[in-house]
């Protein structure tokens, strides 16, 4: 592999981590239900959709070579949005309150 597919690599998994912690903060409701059942599913829609669409654009860009700081960046991301975007989860639990 290229450094040039590397490089577009790394950049679509800490972009991708950002979006995926921006599906969490909006379904963060769902996520974390009373609901047992409710929970469940969420939560493995929630990781199944994440990580096929991943691998997805993964087999698009480089045929689908996953190597561990793809991983890396992707957390890294997800840590970074997460941190960015954590105002809609608050924002939700103020409307669930009212």
């Amino acid at each position: 592999m290229n450094i040039e597919i590397q490089i577009q690599s790394i950049i679509v998994s800490f972009v991708y981590g950002m979006f995926s912690s921006l599906i969490y903060n909006l379904l963060y409701l769902f996520l974390y239900s009373n609901n047992n059942i409710l929970r469940i599913i969420s939560n493995l829609l929630y990781t199944f959709f994440i990580f096929t669409l991943f691998f997805y654009l993964m087999l698009l860009i480089n045929n689908a070579s996953i190597h561990p700081y793809f991983i890396l960046v992707f957390i890294t991301g997800f840590i970074f949005g997460n941190y960015r975007i954590k105002e809609i989860r608050i924002c939700s639990k103020k409307n669930k309150r009212k």
